[in-house]
């Protein structure tokens, strides 16, 4: 990297809000994010640079694109501003993190906003479904499921079990874990919910499928939400150090990063991966280069030296892939992490103790920079309830599509 990418803070909306109920607007949501962002990191908006936006579908779900525009609106020292937006499906967020990133190490700017957005409740459920089926090769993939994604990621279940074998129960687990670190997080869109003993097993009533092997509580939420972080370059990062009488080195920093991008089509992802690897390693290895990239660039050996993950969990299947690709297990040993009891919040490594896409929401466009935000919080002790104790160094993975868009960050000071 061409120096270090410093995280001067940031803001996350309550994740359970439905905006559309209150009358608000996809820009109320934005400024909302912004202006609490620039407050709670002790920034004024004449200071920052540049814009970067990620966003899925605002199309499709408020008919409003060109959302960059909306700077000018937030505060009038935005006006001018240069800002752009980054579409990459539920990887949005993150490929707007890596814009911004290529801007301040270019040289061009050294103080970033960047802002994850995405109203999704305004509509319903079957429709918001349609809307984030624009991820896949529209057309060619999923033309006979009702639920496009809980469908695809069956699929990619189904073809782990020809591989490996899956048991339902581990996946269950996964869920059952998220929801339960999701009652410590404020922000978190089930944070309230309660749930029978039963809802996490294969019973029809109280866990319905949904397609496959996809029930309710192994699926993400449809949520309304924005996640805003200020990204500055070591120089600018030690000015507000000075002025803040802090030390440099107790501000969170992007110590590495990973991004790939594979096929479109699942079949084909599929069909790759198991010529790739004789169908005995991982399942997505672009998944895993995205993943080994960001520990080579950040200078570390694997997840030994990690203290938390905040890994996509769209669906209990992605999270169960996200520990073999982390290197928690090897591939088709996922289950002993699980088992094991290693991924829960007392365990030797915690994944998602924010309760992740499943149990604290995912606006689509927000989510990577929320899991940004998390990792900052988790390595300097600001996580609150959810804070895992002695937490430095934090992986992050977050996916656009069925695998298609890669993004991981490794976060520590």
């Amino acid at each position: 990297m061409a120096g270090d990418i410093y995280i001067l803070g940031g803001h996350q909306t309550d994740f359970s809000v439905n905006w559309a109920r209150q009358e608000k607007t996809l820009f109320d949501m934005f400024s909302e994010a912004v202006l609490k962002g620039l407050e709670t990191s002790k920034l004024d908006a004449k200071d920052v640079q540049v814009g970067h936006v990620g966003n899925f579908v605002a199309e499709l779900f408020t008919g409003q694109g060109m959302l960059g525009g909306f700077f000018g609106h937030v505060h009038p020292d935005f006006s001018g501003m240069p800002s752009s937006r980054h579409e990459g499906a539920c990887a949005s967020g993150s490929l707007a993190i890596l814009g911004a990133m290529t801007d301040l190490e270019s040289g061009r700017y050294d103080l970033a906003c960047v802002a994850g957005i995405e109203l999704m409740r305004n509509v319903p459920g079957k429709i918001a479904a349609n809307n984030l089926g624009a991820a896949i090769w529209v057309g060619e993939e999923a033309q006979d499921a009702s639920y496009i994604w809980p469908a695809m990621f069956s699929d990619l279940a189904e073809e782990y079990d020809q591989r490996y074998g899956l048991k339902y129960d581990h996946l269950a687990e996964i869920s059952k874990i998220n929801f339960a670190n999701a009652r410590r997080n404020p922000n978190a869109q089930g944070r309230t919910w309660t749930f029978e003993a039963e809802s996490f097993t294969a019973n029809d009533e109280y866990n319905p499928v949904i397609e496959g092997w996809m029930r309710r509580q192994d699926c993400g939420q449809v949520s309304d939400g924005a996640a805003v972080v200020f990204l500055a370059t070591e120089t600018r990062a030690q000015a507000y150090a000075d002025t803040h009488g802090i030390a440099l080195e107790t501000l969170p920093r992007i110590r590495g990063w990973g991004h790939t991008t594979a096929p479109m089509l699942m079949t084909t992802k599929l069909q790759e991966s198991a010529a790739r690897e004789d169908g005995q390693g991982y399942m997505l290895p672009w998944t895993r280069k995205a993943i080994t990239d960001a520990y080579r660039r950040a200078g570390i050996s694997g997840p030994d030296d990690l203290d938390v993950i905040e890994t996509h969990d769209c669906f209990s299947i992605t999270e169960y892939m996200a520990i073999e690709h982390f290197g928690l297990t090897a591939p088709g040993e996922a289950w002993k992490a699980i088992e094991t009891g290693r991924i829960g919040f007392d365990g030797d490594l915690p994944v998602n103790p924010s309760g992740g896409l499943i149990g604290m929401g995912h606006p689509v466009g927000a989510t990577g920079v929320r899991m940004l935000l998390d990792a900052a919080k988790q390595a300097t002790g600001r996580a609150g309830d959810y804070q895992v104790d002695g937490a430095k160094t934090v992986g992050t993975f977050n996916v656009g599509g069925s695998g298609t868009t890669n993004c991981s960050f490794v976060v520590g000071l």
